[in-house]
């Protein structure tokens, strides 16, 4: 009997528990979207309980404070980005196919933007670059990822006889660059910096001495 008890207990403790979860979730995600237009200085637990349709409190109670909310919807939109950008180029060849692969995803996931404010990574770090703290460490790290793995790949293509002598450090550089330009250009209702900033990304790619 005891035993029975105990594991009915378990099994309520735990369905809280992927209740908590999934609420948490789901709340980070909206505050993720949010951000990436209003800014994660912008996001309020008042907020964004209204928009969903929950209680202050309750939003309160699974962040605790503002920056944990901020550095919840900086993984979310982490996980946004690698969903449609990442993820779906690993399908390509290791080296040249993925590297295209990789930053052509990523100029369509602000060509018919994701979020409302386009690339979260591109709004976030221009918000928080000169504000020293743990969502500035938070999206440093993400962007020091994406770098790494465009720099893998483009010495993957080196190793197939692709983009000899270039820097691979610089070359990711300029394609971060040029695609992170094409967004706050698109914001700004320029119809021209996503063809413009494809046109130029494949000259980069396409000059391989």
């Amino acid at each position: 009997m005891a035993e029975s008890v105990q594991s009915s207990e378990e099994q309520i403790s735990d369905q809280r528990l992927l209740k908590g979860a999934r609420a948490r979730a789901s709340i980070a995600r909206h505050a993720a979207f949010v951000a990436s237009a209003e800014g994660l200085t912008g996001l309020s637990l008042g907020k964004l309980a209204t928009d969903l349709g929950v209680s202050k409190s309750g939003v309160a109670t699974l962040f605790g404070t503002k920056e944990n909310l901020q550095l919840a919807a900086v993984q979310s939109a982490r996980e946004v980005f690698i969903d449609h950008v990442a993820r779906p180029a690993f399908e390509a060849a290791r080296g040249m196919p993925r590297l295209r692969a990789l930053v052509g995803n990523w100029l369509d996931y602000i060509a018919e933007p994701v979020m409302p404010g386009g690339c979260f990574r591109v709004a976030g770090l221009a918000e928080f670059d000169s504000r020293p703290g743990p969502v500035r460490d938070a999206l440093a790290a993400d962007r020091e990822e994406w770098f790494a793995l465009l720099e893998k790949e483009i010495r993957r293509a080196q190793e197939q006889g692709h983009l000899v002598g270039r820097d691979p450090h610089a070359l990711a550089f300029q394609l971060d660059a040029l695609v992170a330009s094409a967004n706050t250009a698109a914001r700004l209702g320029d119809e021209t910096a996503i063809p413009t900033a494809r046109a130029i990304i494949d000259t980069l790619l396409e000059n391989e001495s």
